[in-house]
């Protein structure tokens, strides 16, 4: 019996909402996938660092308070690549605009809370709505400079 039986496992990966993808984004660049068991759901895991010895990909094991390498949970898949974070900056004026994702199908503008910066160079504006709720603005129409109407 898998000794997460009734929980959901290893703590999800963090991820912010696009319309119909997700865009995951952490410390090291990747994240295990895990098919889930019969006591446990599929997930993915953001991978928190490299075992120097092995090679190996760790995750936190939030039960056991430490870190375990992907191999020793059984239904470890695979890895894949995440946008990798190196910096996050404030917002700086900046707004999100949709033209019909707002109150009965009107304009929406949110502002930039900060602007996720990749080790690849890309700068992903980040908006939190009036229920707290955060999302990634790439699928705005625009974004609109500080100062501009």
């Amino acid at each position: 019996m898998d000794e997460y039986a009734g929980t959901t496992g290893p703590e999800v990966s963090s991820a912010v909402m696009d319309d119909d993808r997700m865009h995951y984004f952490n410390g090291t660049g990747w994240l295990a996938i895990f098919t889930g068991t019969e006591t446990m759901i599929g997930r993915s895991v953001d991978v928190d660092a490299w075992d120097e010895a092995t090679g190996v990909a760790l995750v936190v094991d939030p039960q056991r308070g430490t870190r375990r390498p992907v191999t020793d949970y059984p239904d470890f898949s695979h890895l894949e690549r995440a946008d990798q974070v190196v910096a996050a900056i404030p917002g700086g004026g900046w707004r999100a605009y949709w033209k019909d994702e707002g109150s009965s199908n009107g304009p929406l503008t949110e502002q930039v809370l900060a602007w996720l910066v990749t080790a690849k160079g890309r700068a992903t504006p980040i908006t939190v709505d009036a229920h707290g709720h955060v999302d990634d603005a790439e699928s705005a129409d625009c974004l609109i400079p500080p100062g501009e109407e």
